[in-house]
């Protein structure tokens, strides 16, 4: 094919446009590669659903190799089938479904009372100086408080019923919560204060009139987050003193080796946190669709 190419008169012009196609198509595909890994860069939908979908099959593919393979005893890491397998026997002969709504409940409980209380507060330590002198050094402090370490007191103060549970999900939700609505709620522009005080409002009608609906989409954002961090609170919430849930089943597993059901656990509460972001996410698009 060269030689015959190099026969014809025309032959360098046709090679030179050969090799700028070839060129061409490095140059889009090096260009398309540089665009996944570029930084700020948003994916268009496809490429993320693509991407993740990616992700997920290299966890579960490199899961399923190393547990099937024998590199790790199945006493260990047992493969995503058994895990499967023992969750399908929980929600058929367990009542784990029992479990499952007795914990959501302890997590929407604690969360939901941690909310109520932290952005009113938030709220006022992000906007009226007087508030955030006399507040945020303490919350500060506070927020690095382990919730687990008020676990002893809890019982002694409120015993080993469903209000112990709730009010450990409670602390290791409320104090970081007030801190981060704070600082979401600080972040609306100060011209629109300026221009609501220039119109003869009040401090009241600033307060909930401009600075509240202002902060509304990053304080459910904050909202979005901190639930997260709910659920991460649920199994230790559950270790002590409860009959049902998902902690106690946890444990229960563990006391026998039984490692499939302490992952179906596991799992378990991770897909609840994912199901949980999502409803937020939704209503978020719902609530404040003018923000893209």
């Amino acid at each position: 094919m060269a030689e015959l190419l190099n026969s014809r008169p025309d032959a360098k012009p046709v090679q030179h446009g050969i090799l700028a196609a070839q060129a061409a198509r490095t140059s889009v595909r090096e260009t398309r590669l540089s665009g996944l890994l570029r930084p700020r860069t948003e994916l268009s939908r496809r490429s993320a659903t693509i991407v993740g979908i990616l992700g997920v099959v290299l966890f579960f593919g490199t899961w399923t190799i190393v547990s099937l393979s024998g590199i790790v005893p199945a006493l260990f890491l047992p493969s995503p089938i058994a895990v499967i397998t023992r969750l399908y026997q929980m929600f058929v002969s367990d009542g784990y479904a029992i479990d499952i709504l007795v914990s959501s409940g302890r997590v929407m409980a604690g969360f939901g009372l941690a909310a109520a209380f932290a952005v009113p507060l938030g709220l006022l330590i992000g906007n009226i100086s007087f508030f955030r002198s006399l507040l945020e050094p303490l919350f500060g402090a506070a927020r690095y408080l382990p919730a687990t370490a008020f676990i002893p007191l809890l019982i002694i103060w409120l015993g080993l019923d469903e209000s112990q549970k709730v009010s450990v999900i409670f602390i290791g939700t409320f104090f970081p919560l007030v801190l981060m609505i704070a600082d979401a709620s600080s972040s609306v522009s100060r011209d629109l204060v300026n221009s609501g005080y220039t119109l003869g409002a009040s401090n009241r009608q600033i307060l909930f009139r401009v600075l509240l609906p202002g902060a509304l989409p990053a304080i459910f954002d904050q909202l979005r987050i901190t639930v997260g961090i709910a659920w991460t609170y649920l199994i230790v919430a559950e270790l002590v003193g409860a009959d049902r849930g998902i902690g106690i089943s946890i444990l229960s597993a563990q006391r026998f080796l039984l490692t499939d059901a302490v992952i179906a656990g596991i799992v378990t509460v991770g897909i609840l946190g994912v199901v949980t972001d999502v409803l937020f996410r939704l209503l978020h698009k719902r609530l404040f669709h003018y923000i893209r």
